[in-house]
C-alpha cells in the first residue's frame, strides 16, 4: 500500500512516516497534522491549569497471563501533544510504544506470535477491507485473545481530508462496528491513514472514546529499508529513538523478520516496552472515574 510522505522541519519533533532526510538515516517523523495538534494542545495548555494526573498502581506480577486484569488497572501512562508517551508517576521512565499498522494483512498474526513469545505488547491498527471474511475476523480474534488491543485505522485507509464527513464517519464508525461485532469491544485508540486528521475525524474519534494517536518516527514504508537487517538496524539506532518514542510498524513481510530483533535491540538498550492497556484513553478514563 503506498504512502504519501510529507516533508517538514521541526526542532522539536521529527515527522515519521513521511521522509525527513537527516544526513544519510533519512529520519521520518510525524504528519503536519501532528504538528497542528501540538499546536493546539499548546494553545490550550497556557489557557487553563493543568489538570491532576491519574494515580498510578503498582504493577502486578508480570506474569499477568490475560488483558482482563490489567484492564482494569488505573493508567500508568499518558500520550503527550506530540504523540510521545510517559509515566504519569515517572516521567523519566525509559520506554516507548510499538505499534503495527495496515493489520491484518498477511503477517500481523506472525508478528502477534513473536511479540507473544518476548512477552510484550503492540496496538495493532487495522483496516476493515482485511476483515472483510470469516477467515481474516478469525485472525483478528486470535490477534485479540493473545492480549493485543486492537485499534482503528480506518476501514479502506483513504486519506480523510479527501473525504465529506458522512463519509469518514463511515470509515470510523463502520470499522469500529466491525471490530465489536468480532472481538467484543470497540477501539480505544485511533490512527487515521498517513496521519491526517480533519477537525471532523478528531471530534468523531472523541465521540467515539478513543485516544487519537500518530507517532514519532517509522520506516519500512521507505525502500533502503526494506530487509531484516536494514530495519532493525535503524528502528534501534536512528537519532529519533528518546524516551516515550511511539515507534510505527506496518504489516509487511520484512518488518515481521525484523521484528525480534528490533524488540530486543530495544531493550538491550534499556527501554520498556508500554503494554498499551495502561495508557489512559478517553474510554478508560471514563472508566476509572465511575
Amino acid at each position: 500500500m503506498k504512502r504519501t510522505l510529507l516533508f517538514a522541519v521541526s526542532a522539536s519533533i521529527i515527522l515519521a512516516g513521511c521522509g525527513a532526510a537527516e544526513e544519510a538515516q533519512k529520519p521520518t517523523g510525524t504528519s503536519e497534522e501532528a504538528k497542528e495538534q501540538i499546536q493546539e494542545e499548546e494553545k490550550a495548555a497556557e489557557e487553563k491549569p493543568e489538570t491532576e494526573g491519574t494515580v498510578a498502581v503498582e504493577d502486578s506480577s508480570e506474569d499477568v497471563a490475560e488483558s482482563e486484569e490489567v484492564v482494569q488497572a488505573a493508567p500508568q501512562y499518558e500520550m503527550k501533544s506530540d504523540f510521545s508517551i510517559q509515566n504519569i508517576e515517572n516521567p523519566d521512565e525509559k520506554i516507548v510504544l510499538l505499534t503495527i499498522d495496515d493489520a491484518p494483512d498477511k503477517n500481523a498474526l506472525e508478528m502477534a506470535k513473536t511479540l507473544k513469545d518476548l512477552n510484550v505488547k503492540a496496538i495493532f491498527f487495522v483496516n476493515g477491507h482485511f476483515l472483510d471474511t470469516p477467515e481474516e475476523g478469525e485472525v483478528l480474534k486470535q490477534i485479540h485473545q493473545m492480549g493485543f488491543p486492537i485499534g482503528n485505522h480506518t476501514y479502506n485507509h483513504k486519506s480523510l481530508r479527501e473525504l465529506s464527513e458522512e463519509q469518514q464517519r463511515k470509515e470510523i464508525v463502520d470499522l469500529n462496528d466491525r471490530v465489536e461485532e468480532l472481538i467484543g469491544e470497540r477501539p480505544q485508540f485511533f490512527r487515521a491513514p498517513f496521519g491526517m486528521n480533519t477537525d471532523y475525524s478528531k471530534q468523531l474519534a472523541a465521540d467515539e472514546k478513543m485516544l487519537l494517536m500518530n507517532w514519532t518516527y517509522g520506516y519500512d514504508w521507505e525502500k533502503d529499508y526494506q530487509s531484516k537487517e536494514a530495519l532493525a538496524d535503524i528502528m534501534v539506532n536512528t537519532p529519533l529513538l528518546r524516551n516515550g518514542a511511539n515507534l510505527l510498524m506496518h504489516d509487511r513481510q520484512w518488518t515481521s523478520a525484523a521484528l525480534g530483533n528490533i524488540v530486543k535491540g530495544l531493550q538491550n538498550k534499556g527501554y520498556k516496552i508500554v503494554d498499551p492497556e495502561l495508557i489512559k484513553t478517553p474510554a478508560n478514563k471514563e472508566t476509572a472515574a465511575q
